[in-house]
Formats: C-alpha cells, sequence, structure tokens
C-alpha cells in the first residue's frame, strides 16, 4: 500500500478523523502565515535488554500525537498533543494563530510530491516473536563466552521501531512516510589480571529485524567487540604532540559530522553563528575533498523518502573539491536565506518543531590506496574508532577521543595506545588533509545526532584519510 495510502488509513479512517474538517482547520489556522503544517506522527518501539546470562529489561511503548505549526517570518507558533481528533486540532490552532501578524507575502510553496520509498513498510516489531529476540540474545551471550575465557561481562540489546509520519499543509496537500528502524548492540568486558577492557560493536537500519538477527551478523557484531577488546587490552598509553593522523574508513566521519557537518546547516549559517557563515563559493577544504548529505541511500538509518516537512529527501553536495558550495536547509530558513530547501528538516517527534539537520554525511573516495597513506607517514597515530566528543559551532574547535588508535612508526601500524584524544578546529582540519583513500566506508547504522535536545538517526562514513598537524592530547607520561 503506498505510504500515504497507508496514512489515510492510519489516521484518518481507523482514528475516526474527517479528512475534510481537519483539512478546514489546518487551512484556517495557517491562513495569514508564511508556512506551516500538521505533522502526525504514530510510533511502537520496543527494546530487550541481556546483561551477565539474564534479561536485565524488556519494554514496549506506543505513542501517537501531532504537531500543528505556524510560520510567520523568523517566528513560528507551535503547539501539540496526543489527542487525534478535531477538537484538540482546533485547539492548537488558537494557539498558532498568535504569530500570523508577522506574515510577509503569499504562502510558501507546498514541497514538491514524491513517490519514492527507500526502506521497507514491513513493522519489525509485528514480525518476530518477543521469545525469539530473547534466544537470540542469549545464544550472543553464549556465543562469545565459548569465544573467549578472558571474559568478565556480556551484554546484548536489541531495539526496533516503526514510525507512520504525515503531513497536511494549508493547501489540503498530504505527504506521508512509514519508517522502520532496527539496532542491535553487544559489548564485552574481558580481564587479564586486574586489568580489564571493553570492547563493543553495534549494527542496524531501517530494515526488518532479518537484517540483523542473521547468524552471519550477529557473530560478526561479537567477534568485532571481542577483537577491540583484545586489541585495548594491549595498549599502551598515548603520546602526546603534534603529529599526522591517518583516520580509518565508515565510523570515524563522525568526526566530519560533528566538526563539519553541523556547520553547513541552515539555522547556524542564517544567524552567523558557524565558522562557515557567508563562506558559500570559498575553498574550505583542501583540493580534493568532497563531502555530501545524502537522505537517499536505501535501507540506511540517516535516509528519508521525505523530510518532517514532506519536502523529499536529496543527495545535497556540501563541498566540492575543496569548494563550499552548499548548506543544509529547512524550510523556514531556506526561505529566510533565499534557498531552496535540501529535504533536511527533521524533529526528534511531535512534540518538537522541525530545525535543519543531517541525514547521511560522508565523504567521498579519493585516489590513494589505504596502505600507501599509511606508509606515507614516518610518525603518527591511526585512529580506527571513536568515542565521545565535542565541538563548538561558531569557532568550529573540537575534541574527539579515539577508542581504537594506533601509533604509526616509519610506515607501518605499531602498538595499540588507550586516551588519544584529536584537538583541532574544523574549517582548519579540512584544510589540512593531503591524502583521501579509496575505500569509502559508512557506519554500521548506530549513530544519533543531538540537537537543541533533539535526537534523530543518522548516518556517517568516510575513506581513509591523512591529515598533517593535528594536535593529541595523551596519557604516556
Amino acid at each position: 500500500m503506498p505510504h500515504t495510502a497507508l496514512a489515510r488509513d492510519l489516521f484518518f479512517a481507523r482514528a475516526g478523523l474527517d479528512e475534510d474538517k481537519v483539512r478546514r482547520i489546518v487551512a484556517d489556522a495557517l491562513t495569514g502565515a508564511d508556512d506551516g503544517e500538521l505533522f502526525l506522527e504514530y510510533r511502537q518501539s520496543e527494546t530487550v535488554v541481556l546483561d551477565d546470562r539474564q534479561i536485565k529489561s524488556a519494554s514496549f511503548d506506543t505513542a501517537q500525537g501531532f504537531g500543528l505549526r505556524a510560520v510567520a517570518g523568523e517566528a513560528h507558533g507551535y503547539a501539540h498533543g496526543t489527542e487525534l481528533n478535531e477538537q484538540a486540532f482546533a485547539r492548537a490552532a488558537e494557539t498558532v494563530r498568535a504569530v500570523r501578524g508577522g506574515h510577509s507575502g503569499a504562502s510558501a510553496q507546498a514541497p514538491a510530491r514524491s513517490a519514492k520509498s527507500l526502506y521497507t513498510e514491513v513493522n519489525p516489531l509485528a514480525r518476530v516473536p518477543f521469545e525469539a529476540k530473547v534466544k537470540l540474545l542469549e545464544e550472543m551471550d553464549a556465543y562469545a563466552r565459548a569465544k573467549d575465557a578472558r571474559i568478565r561481562q556480556v551484554s546484548a540489546s536489541l531495539s526496533g521501531s516503526w514510525q507512520a509520519v504525515a503531513i497536511l499543509r494549508a493547501d489540503g496537500s498530504l505527504a506521508a512516510d512509514i519508517r522502520p528502524m532496527v539496532r542491535l548492540n553487544v559489548s564485552v568486558v574481558l580481564g587479564e589480571g586486574e586489568r580489564m577492557e571493553t570492547g563493543g560493536h553495534g549494527l542496524g537500519g531501517r530494515v526488518a529485524y532479518d537484517g540483523v538477527m542473521a547468524p552471519a551478523q550477529w557473530r560478526h557484531c561479537i567477534d568485532e567487540a571481542l577483537r577491540q577488546a583484545e586489541v585495548n587490552l594491549g595498549s599502551i598509553p598515548a603520546p602526546a604532540g603534534e603529529m599526522s593522523v591517518v583516520l580509518g574508513p565508515g565510523w570515524p566521519g563522525v568526526m566530519l559530522h560533528e566538526a563539519v557537518g553541523h556547520g553547513l546547516e541552515g539555522d547556524f549559517n542564517r544567524k552567523a553563528t558557524s565558522a562557515f557563515s557567508g563562506r558559500i563559493g570559498q575553498q574550505v577544504a583542501a583540493k580534493g575533498v568532497n563531502v555530501v548529505d545524502d537522505g537517499t541511500l536505501p535501507d540506511r538509518r540517516g535516509s528519508i523518502s521525505i523530510d518532517d516537512e514532506g519536502t523529499p529527501s536529496a543527495r545535497n553536495v556540501l563541498i566540492e573539491d575543496g569548494i563550499l558550495v552548499g548548506y543544509l536547509q529547512d524550510r523556514l530558513n531556506a526561505r529566510l536565506m533565499g534557498m531552496a530547501a535540501t529535504g533536511n528538516g527533521r524533529r526528534q517527534s511531535y512534540a518538537h518543531a522541525p530545525i535543519p539537520r543531517m541525514t547521511n554525511t560522508f565523504m567521498l573516495a579519493g585516489d590513494k590506496e589505504p596502505g600507501e597513506i599509511i606508509a606515507s607517514v614516518s610518525k603518527g597515530l591511526y585512529a580506527v574508532n571513536f568515542g565521545g566528543g565535542q565541538v563548538d559551532i561558531t569557532s568550529g574547535k573540537f575534541v574527539f577521543s579515539a577508542s581504537e588508535a594506533y601509533l604509526i612508526e616509519n610506515g607501518k601500524i605499531g602498538a595499540a595506545v588507550k586516551g588519544a584524544t584529536l584537538i583541532g578546529n574544523g574549517p582548519d582540519a579540512l584544510t589540512r588533509i593531503s591524502m583521501i583513500g579509496t575505500d569509502l566506508g559508512l557506519d554500521p547504522g548506530i549513530g544519533t545526532c543531538g540537537k537543541d535536545g533533539q535526537g534523530v538517526p543518522v548516518g556517517v562514513g568516510q575513506p581513509t584519510l591523512r591529515m598533517d598537524g593535528l594536535t593529541i592530547g595523551g596519557t604516556a607520561l
């Protein structure tokens, strides 16, 4: 069933709503406003967690609600609730009408219609019995313990959600999307004597549970977690100082996401609070650097058929051969900047207004073999995985902790190190990229991005990169 038909059935037929009445309420609420929409959401979600051979928690939740927004100039009125009925919509309409006095002209044109579907409509929660999920986690625990006698703890979790959204605009147009999501995570603790180290791995995407419950998939998760813990057991304190850094492919793209991607979101640039504000057409990165945000990748965690304003997702080029060519826009900031919306208006739920957010953000591949990049460094650091990080949008300054890193000595990968942090400035770091690998990789489907108190699923990625002159904070004495 097409998304719009399924949404109509879910939000109108089953809820007993008169679609024509709802359209009239929305049209009346938004008359005299620059823009706005009624956002409808229905979501089912569940999580099962196993810790030390026992089910620690299991939850299932169903939520529904709406958000009505009217936009006038830079201001917006927003009202939300959990009751899906005409009376609740009418009360919300009274609230959002307060901003209509700032109307700047004709109402914004509705987004183009899209018939594309980037992922299955299947509800993963309805297809796999609870007992099968518990059995999977127990099998994962047993598999991990059989692989290594040094295991002190195994934690595994399986989660899934099924979200239906519909966006109704003042002109009566209706856009909809059905969004599944699953995720599998495992962490292990290995011990040798008094020393204990952890390792973890996860995977997921907009697929059904069979996408992560296949034996090859969950065994890979455990093998990778054990490998990381083993590496950490043999690690030595990280050195400190300025040196060349080689970033591995895939998940290390989270540094690009945080240090650069946020700075390219439209709201920060409209308000001139980003280090990239006013720099369209300027060289902001080394030649050969190409960065895109692509919400159209099938089955990826950060993908969306339409954004939460109804704009179709797109492949948006942000940096081309080192030159800044675009920002990520929702409708409000695009209109005020005289630009086109890019399909990046996203919200955590019906209780939040949309803001510019990334989808799947990554750097494109270059022309250097990964081995050639490593061999080019006489002394440096090879960072394969990252943990936490912080970035200041205005200055671009960042600090990232490497959860897996190695010394590079005379062009060869050496000892694993622990406690390494990468310190730098996003715009400056882009100019320090000297080699770009052929091995573009995307993360395994685990990213969640936080901004303004809202979390949304995202994807990151990059090929192997060499960056020169980065500052490394270490723990070696």
